[in-house]
C-alpha cells in the first residue's frame, strides 16, 4: 500500500472512532446545556437535581466534543498533504558571508 492509501484508512478510521462519538456527545451536551435553561425542568445529572450541574456536564461534553470532531481532521491534514521534496544533491554548498 501507498502513503495515500494509508491516510485514507486511517482518516476512516478516525472519523469512526473519533467524529461520530464526538457528534453524539456535541448532542448530548447541548442538550444537558438545554435542559439546564429551562425552568421547572426535572434535571437528574449523577444524583443531583442542580442546574448547575447539569450546565456543567453540558459544557465540558460540549468542549470535548470538539476536540474529538477536530481529531479526524488533524489526521487528514497530516497523513495526506504533499511533504515537500527533500533536495538531495551531491553539490557541496557555497560558503556562506
Amino acid at each position: 500500500m501507498n502513503n495515500k492509501t494509508t491516510g485514507i484508512i486511517a482518516t476512516i478510521a478516525a472519523v469512526v472512532l473519533c467524529a461520530c462519538p464526538g457528534l453524539f456527545m456535541c448532542f448530548f451536551g447541548s442538550t444537558s446545556l438545554m435542559a439546564s435553561m429551562a425552568p421547572g425542568a426535572d434535571i437528574d445529572v449523577m444524583g443531583s437535581n442542580d442546574p448547575a450541574s447539569a450546565a456543567t456536564m453540558g459544557f465540558v461534553m460540549l468542549c470535548m466534543s470538539f476536540i474529538f470532531i477536530a481529531i479526524p481532521f488533524a489526521v487528514g491534514f497530516f497523513t495526506l498533504r504533499k511533504k515537500p521534496d527533500v533536495i538531495a544533491s551531491d553539490e557541496p554548498l557555497p560558503p556562506t558571508s
